[in-house]
């Protein structure tokens, strides 16, 4: 997102924001899948100034073979389910964890268009996944309307806040300090 695009997303940039201040919070760091995304919600993680202190790195992981090798996907998982599913937003995000030193992950995959649709997972279906260490992954999918940039902003806003609603409950459990992973 260049600053002209920041200007355009204003609410995706605030709810990074947001989620920078309870991370900061609760001393945890945030890791990012992301799929349809494209690296969207990392950059608006890094519009804010110092998120250096929360933001540990982001992956994009647009193809199949890249979930594979980077994220720990399981191609079977792929293969019965499909890259669009919330097995494979819950595998992201937990290989997410795994590959990094961040306490809370998000993921997100979906169809953003005008292609990839199928009759059963129609242009703007999106599943996403958050996982944080000693806890179980939450996943969701959610259809969003509109063309291509719509659909990838919706992701954005919604993976960022649902974060923010989860982080509470997810790191209410957890045991480990702000640099652990397991």
């Amino acid at each position: 997102m260049m600053a002209d695009e920041a200007e355009r997303q204003p609410e995706v940039v605030e709810a990074a924001v947001g989620l920078g201040g309870e991370l900061l919070a609760c001393g945890w760091m945030v890791a990012t899948a992301e799929s349809c995304t494209g690296g969207g919600i990392a950059r608006a993680l890094t519009e804010v100034g110092g998120s250096s202190a929360w933001f540990e790195r982001g992956f994009v992981t647009y193809s199949d073979q890249a979930k594979i090798d980077l994220l720990d996907v399981s191609a079977d998982t792929l293969a019965a389910a499909g890259a669009v599913s919330e097995a494979v937003a819950a595998q992201m995000a937990e290989g997410a964890l795994a590959h990094s030193r961040a306490q809370l992950a998000l993921a997100v995959t979906g169809i953003a268009g005008p292609g990839g649709a199928t009759p059963d997972k129609p242009v703007g279906t999106v599943c996403f996944g958050w996982a944080a260490i000693d806890a179980a992954p939450v996943t969701e999918t959610r259809s969003f309307a509109g063309d291509r940039a719509a659909v990838r902003r919706a992701a954005a806003l919604h993976a960022l806040r649902r974060a923010r609603e989860l982080l509470p409950r997810l790191s209410a459990g957890s045991t480990a300090g702000p640099t652990t992973n397991s």
